[in-house]
């Protein structure tokens, strides 16, 4: 494939480590900072509205939350609550837009004249009730913290991974300690043996069914988490997690294992090498694990898994992505991925796409049937691609999508934000397809009878 340049989509003042798109709003959220050292550099959660200007996606910089003296390292959205790892600690922040109404919006419009604010240029922020408050062309965006916790518990303490399950009742860590913890959201005021769903209606009540099917409204309680699952799933630290539909955790570790989890019973190994393309001499280690579904099959489920070399070498071995089967963790299919080292991997919403994203700031996009490479960019980043999220298709996704088939966001260390969009594939209509056949056949027997009169 040919070298290609990925446009820059922003530039934050400090390393970026984390990358969330909330779906409903359309708002890109990335996240990093230089730690607590004291080198002068930020840390800070930004908040950045995608639009469609002229025909190209762009992004302007809408909330600068700060972080104070702790760096945001790995990120997860359920809804408008953010799950933030921060050293030894999850930090849990609620975000919430709102249009500016009538005149609020055009005295505000009327003080701002200039151009949109971009690559850093901090917006005007004002304090309110414990969080901050923004304005921006008709937008109001307030960031509050809520509850911390201390999710890993080492010599040297660092939350690695943070996920949430699939209808967001659940929160899974995991760090350098090398056990996964579980914790139970609280966003509402029905105990959890009373209420089957949560969170619906505004942002100050909540609407639940009971086992009689009784509606019940009851007012939103302040979103904090419960520790109800605590165990020691690998000897070093977790590299990755991936809570499943069926309740299923997936964690892989240093230790170059990867486990099933059903709670804390060990459910299975996953065994790649052991029958994969490699030789006994190089020891592989699994660095990323994602659920995704199967397209079309509402019930299907895969699991992404990525191998890297658990050594580097003069001469590196390829790394390798392999899909396995979610409901017996058997391995489907395994392709090498390059000589690059993998550092992300991340699955499109209807698990059409797998994003990947290398230690040397090269930027893929996979598709997930046949692990075939569909997109590259090498070194996009120059420095390593420390994540990498598609944008969701559903809610402003395909608004802001356009006429292109799936979008890519990556950040790295070297503080930016890039796009990767990926073209929509033309595809041959199977009637167009069946008259060319149709078509081939009847020369083939006209020339036949051109050259062999009494052929037919």
């Amino acid at each position: 494939m040919g070298r290609r340049r990925a446009p820059e989509l922003y530039r934050a003042p400090f390393p970026l480590y984390a990358l969330q798109v909330d779906p409903s709003t359309g708002l890109l959220i990335a996240a990093g900072g230089g730690g607590a050292a004291k080198t002068g550099i930020k840390n800070g959660v930004h908040f950045l509205q995608l639009e469609r200007i002229n025909g190209r996606l762009s992004a302007s910089l809408l909330h600068s939350h700060d972080t104070e003296t702790r760096a945001t390292m790995n990120l997860a959205l359920a809804g408008d609550i953010l799950a933030a790892g921060q050293d030894a600690h999850c930090q849990l922040l609620r975000f919430q837009a709102h249009q500016q109404k009538g005149n609020k919006a055009e005295k505000a419009g009327s003080k701002e004249q200039g151009p949109r604010q971009r690559k850093g240029a901090a917006p005007a922020e004002k304090k309110c009730g414990g969080g901050a408050e923004t304005q921006h062309e008709g937008l109001e965006l307030r960031v509050e913290n809520l509850q911390a916790v201390q999710t890993d518990f080492s010599s040297d303490p660092l939350q690695k991974v943070v996920c949430f399950n699939h209808d967001n009742t659940l929160l899974a860590t995991g760090g350098t300690d090398g056990y996964v913890r579980v914790w139970k959201v609280w966003v509402c005021g029905v105990r959890e043996d009373e209420c089957q769903r949560e969170w619906r209606g505004d942002q100050s009540q909540c609407t639940c069914w009971t086992p009689e099917l009784t509606m019940v409204v009851v007012w939103l309680q302040v979103p904090s988490l419960e520790k109800v699952l605590e165990f020691k799933a690998h000897e070093g630290e977790i590299e990755d997690l991936a809570l499943g539909p069926d309740g299923k955790l997936v964690t892989v570790g240093r230790d170059l294992k990867a486990s099933v989890w059903q709670k804390n019973q060990l459910v299975t190994q996953l065994h790649w090498q052991e029958n994969g393309p490699t030789f006994s001499s190089t020891p592989y280690r699994y660095q990323a694990c994602r659920f995704g579904q199967v397209p079309d099959q509402p019930a299907g489920l895969r699991l992404f898994t990525v191998q890297i070399p658990h050594k580097r070498l003069r001469q590196p071995p390829p790394c390798y992505l392999t899909a396995w089967d979610g409901s017996n963790f058997l391995p489907l299919r395994t392709k090498s991925c390059g000589h690059e080292v993998i550092s992300c991997l991340n699955v499109s919403e209807s698990g059409t796409f797998l994003g990947l994203g290398t230690v040397t700031g090269s930027v893929a996009i996979y598709i997930a049937f046949s692990l075939q490479c569909l997109y590259y960019v090498r070194e996009a980043h120059g420095i390593v691609v420390t994540d990498v999220a598609f944008l969701p298709e559903k809610g402003r996704g395909p608004e802001l999508l356009g006429s292109h088939e799936t979008a890519l966001f990556s950040v790295a260390v070297d503080s930016r934000c890039q796009l990767h969009l990926l073209p929509s594939r033309r595809s041959v209509p199977v009637w167009l397809l069946l008259l060319l056949c149709v078509g081939l056949i009847v020369v083939t027997i006209l020339l036949l009878q051109s050259a062999f009169p009494g052929f037919l």
